[in-house]
């Protein structure tokens, strides 16, 4: 009963988007001393991404559960459907902020300092749709605080090319999630939330993401240049340019049937994709 229910949890909260922010969080450590992590630095980076998503999302659910009732593209979520009780998730939710909160302890001592600024952050995302159509980038500017606070976590000091890493992140996060809220804006307008394609339409919403999509590389570029990162680290953010490119290609105003390849799989690639160039680079 009790792992029926934490599978439940699991599908509701995609955990497999985790995809998305951990390969960063590991290019970020990766980068700070060019050489893989101490075991220690790794199994605790990896909890801690864990606990801060997990958290966010769980969160997130929990907040969004009567507009999430009333959507019909989510009202067939656990908690609309009382297939788990909002108390249930709640304490998957606190578990999940213990996690974070004790690998950030682990980490460095100004990771640990750090942890309210993270935490303020990731509760206010699930809020942002109800005042701001900017919503998109706070969900990247939670999910870009993977690789800065990686770094943080390692070298315990701040430095330019993760904070360029974590922006980058960010603008790249709010593009797909622009794509990805197309699906809602009908929604959206009528339930009086606030997202880019329904303050903008999805023709301009779409061309909003592209021009994320554009600035994301050129910052990921930059951080390069500033570290002195070789041909490797190089081609990965060409192969993501491409990507992100191919992923424009694959829908338009006319026909978004295809957004959800464009939202996940595409996206999730280039994460690691992106890793895995950083790790040859480094090695």
């Amino acid at each position: 009963m009790v792992l029926n229910k934490f599978k439940l949890f699991l599908q509701m909260i995609k955990f497999e988007h985790t995809v998305f922010a951990l390969p960063f969080a590991y290019v970020g450590a990766l980068l700070v001393e060019r050489r893989i992590p101490l075991t220690h630095d790794l199994i605790w980076i990896t909890l801690a991404m864990i606990g801060a998503r997990t958290a966010a999302m769980s969160l997130n659910r929990v907040i969004d559960r009567h507009i999430d009732a009333k959507n019909p593209r989510t009202r067939d979520r656990a908690i609309p459907k009382r297939i788990l009780s909002v108390k249930e998730v709640l304490v998957y939710t606190f578990l999940s902020f213990g996690l974070l909160i004790i690998s950030a302890y682990q980490l460095s001592t100004l990771a640990f300092q750090l942890f309210p600024i993270a935490l303020a952050l990731l509760v206010l995302y699930s809020y942002t749709k109800r005042f701001t159509w900017a919503c998109h980038l706070f969900l990247g500017a939670a999910l870009g605080l993977a690789p800065l606070g990686a770094w943080i976590a390692i070298a315990g000091s701040f430095h330019p090319a993760p904070i360029l890493i974590s922006i980058g992140v960010a603008f790249w996060v709010a593009g797909f999630d622009i794509i990805y809220a197309c699906d809602d804006r009908e929604f959206d307008r009528q339930a009086g939330l606030y997202s880019i394609p329904a303050k903008f339409g999805i023709a301009r919403a779409l061309t909003i993401s592209s021009a994320c999509h554009i600035v994301a590389p050129v910052l990921f570029l930059l951080a390069g240049i500033l570290l002195n990162l070789g041909p490797a680290y190089m081609l990965g953010i060409a192969i993501a340019i491409g990507i992100l490119f191919y992923q424009h290609r694959l829908i338009s105003p006319q026909d978004m049937s295809r957004a959800g390849l464009a939202f996940f799989n595409l996206n999730g690639i280039l994460s690691i994709l992106v890793f895995l160039c950083t790790l040859v680079e480094v090695l």
